[in-house]
């Protein structure tokens, strides 16, 4: 067994790649995350997912990519020019809803609302307003996060903060909790 991916990238993905490299943004999430991320979406048919973060949309072609025909994806994010690569690429699919706003108002506005799927990969929902995104989740919903093994772009005093943030979901009684040491460190929680 290796890392490698032998399945079908998403369609739009080579072009979300190069326009994301053309952009200079080195915040997405890889490759081996992402095909988690379509596993995972398989397991929830007819489902709500959420995306905390599209950034450019990589790891949304692929959670898109998992989906059935019922699903719904709604992916937020707070940045135009990040937001408009997504756009551009993913935007004709029905399933798909791009919101561009802060996340802390999203949430705040749609805290009633609930989620099979919820992937955090931005503050919001992750650092910050964990509790409010954790009560959007369904019972049997999925809380996944990424990025909890030290990355070379980390602003210094981040790796403190990922250390609480694990301390804080593993003290958690609302969710059954996998840390993965791989790919770049991969936390899942299903709602109890």
């Amino acid at each position: 067994m290796t890392e490698e991916i032998n399945q079908n990238y998403p369609k739009a993905y080579q072009q979300i790649n190069s326009a994301t490299k053309a952009l200079g943004f080195d915040m997405a999430s890889d490759v081996l995350t992402c095909s988690l991320l379509k596993t995972l979406a398989a397991t929830k048919p007819s489902g709500k997912f959420l995306e905390l973060g599209t950034g450019t949309g990589l790891s949304t072609s692929w959670i898109l990519d998992g989906l059935d025909q019922d699903s719904t994806l709604t992916s937020i994010d707070n940045d135009a020019k990040f937001l408009a690569i997504a756009k551009d690429f993913l935007s004709g699919d029905e399933r798909l809803t791009l919101v561009e706003t802060d996340g802390a108002e999203w949430i705040e506005k749609n805290k009633d609302k609930k989620f099979d799927y919820i992937f955090a990969d931005t503050w919001h929902g992750k650092y910050l307003l964990l509790e409010e995104a954790i009560a959007m989740l369904k019972k049997g919903g999925l809380y996944i996060i990424d990025d909890m093994l030290p990355q070379q772009n980390w602003p210094e005093g981040h790796q403190e903060k990922a250390i609480k943030l694990i301390k804080d979901l593993e003290s958690r009684d609302d969710l059954h909790l996998t840390k993965q040491v791989w790919a770049t460190g991969i936390v899942i929680g299903v709602k109890k």
